[in-house]
């Protein structure tokens, strides 16, 4: 028979208590370094987020300027009127806007004007030709050393020796400024307008449509050939060494590199195919490599997720095995596929060294038509905008990322609410 009283002086001895001490230390010190690794990696979040709003927050924003440009038919030509001097035009509405300075110094002023006012009138004249002989008012962006400095990034206190805009220049602007005629409105053309030399020019939208178009093709191969492969490796296949090689190998894909797979789009699909180089299409053929192992093992995943029950009560009222499969099991598994296509797709979005390969990097001023044009992607226009030397192109550069960033924040926040809307509980 068990000594009760002896059971409990052993359980509170000075011994016991000094060990129960110390699991609770254990455990208060197990919990304060769980709580400071979520804090760090809170505020290493919060550091990114934060830099990138910091220097990325100025480009949603563009200086314009309000200018009053005489087409006279004297220097504008009705029977050829793209070959007029635009550019002198631009230099004599900029002496009008200047009255009190010299003309030919206001002329050397019209470098405050973005390159773009000159072709921007010439096409509007052209599309309008009764315009000759009238004065035309336009809002054009400024230069982006004008820009910078109506934002602010310019230091006018700096000594004019190490600044870029000397004191004749920034005096000029202010003559604009209190005149009225300088704004700064919301960027849309970050969004509406593609690459450009000019920072001031420069958009997104030749990389947002070549993402598009790429992910829609890697969309288009991906899904159904991952679903594909996953509904026979789990519901046909049979269970032997050849399957679970496939399946290891599968396993293994999903752990290579990105780069790889850009070398293999470099000597399959250009070398070999002779498909065309940049093109949107051969990059969604990369991504959709990369992007079939997570799929078909997502796909694997809600497959054995949906009970055993289901199949053999399908089976026991004479269902065949592709009736089961089709008509019971695949659409019960659906939103764990769907959460691991979306996942898998903004994992692709993200990518940059595969395109990288295959010329999604080059230099394109117009958005593609068609996924076999010449493009850009998000992450590639990141890449080629931090690598350029203009002021202007640091803050488009944190801009552009803060959008890649909503992108794939949209991508995985639709994920979980297919996941938690549609998510069967067994």
């Amino acid at each position: 028979m068990t000594d009760i009283s002896n059971h409990n002086t052993r359980w509170g001895s000075t011994k016991a208590k000094a060990n129960l001490a110390r699991r609770k230390r254990s455990q208060w010190v197990l919990q304060g370094l769980g709580i400071g690794a979520l804090s760090i990696a809170f505020l290493m979040l919060f550091l990114l987020v934060s830099s990138l709003v910091s220097t990325g927050w100025q480009a949603f924003t563009q200086t314009h300027i309000k200018m009053q440009f005489a087409v006279s038919a004297e220097k504008v030509n009705p029977d050829n009127i793209a070959a007029a001097n635009w550019r002198g035009l631009v230099q004599d509405a900029m002496v009008v806007a200047l009255p009190g300075m010299e003309p030919d110094e206001a002329r050397k002023m019209a470098g405050i004007l973005s390159n773009a006012a000159q072709f921007r009138l010439r096409d509007m004249v052209v599309a309008n030709p009764s315009l000759i002989g009238q004065t035309v008012e336009m809002t054009v962006p400024t230069s982006d050393p004008y820009d910078q400095l109506n934002k602010g990034l310019i230091d006018r206190n700096t000594p004019e020796v190490n600044r870029r805009l000397k004191d004749p220049e920034i005096a000029a602007f202010d003559t604009l400024t209190a005149d009225g005629r300088i704004t700064k409105p919301l960027n849309t053309a970050l969004i509406t307008n593609a690459d450009s030399r000019f920072p001031e020019l420069a958009g997104l939208k030749g990389a947002l449509m070549g993402s598009f178009y790429a992910l829609l093709t890697c969309f288009l191969l991906a899904f159904p050939i991952g679903i594909g492969a996953a509904i026979y490796l789990e519901e046909f296949a049979p269970k032997n060494k050849v399957s679970d090689f496939i399946e290891i190998n599968i396993n293994n894909l999903a752990a290579v590199p990105s780069v790889v797979f850009g070398l293999l789009g470099l000597a399959v699909f250009l070398n070999w195919f002779g498909m065309p180089r940049s093109a949107p299409f051969v990059g969604g053929l990369v991504l959709a490599l990369m992007t079939l192992p997570t799929i078909i093992i997502a796909t694997r995943a809600a497959l054995k997720a949906v009970p055993p029950s289901i199949r053999e009560a399908a089976l026991g009222l004479g269902a065949s095995r592709q009736q089961v499969v089709f008509h019971h099991v695949l659409p019960l598994a659906m939103p764990g596929i769907l959460t691991g296509t979306i996942i898998g797709l903004a994992q692709a979005l993200g990518e940059t060294a595969p395109l990288l390969l295959i010329g999604m990097n080059a230099f394109i001023t117009a958005a593609p038509g068609s996924p076999f044009d010449s493009s850009t992607a998000l992450p590639t226009q990141i890449f080629i905008w931090a690598d350029s030397p203009e002021r202007g192109f640091v803050s488009r550069t944190s801009a552009a990322i803060l959008v890649l960033l909503g992108f794939l924040v949209t991508m995985n926040a639709v994920a979980i609410y297919l996941r938690s809307r549609f998510e069967r509980k067994w």
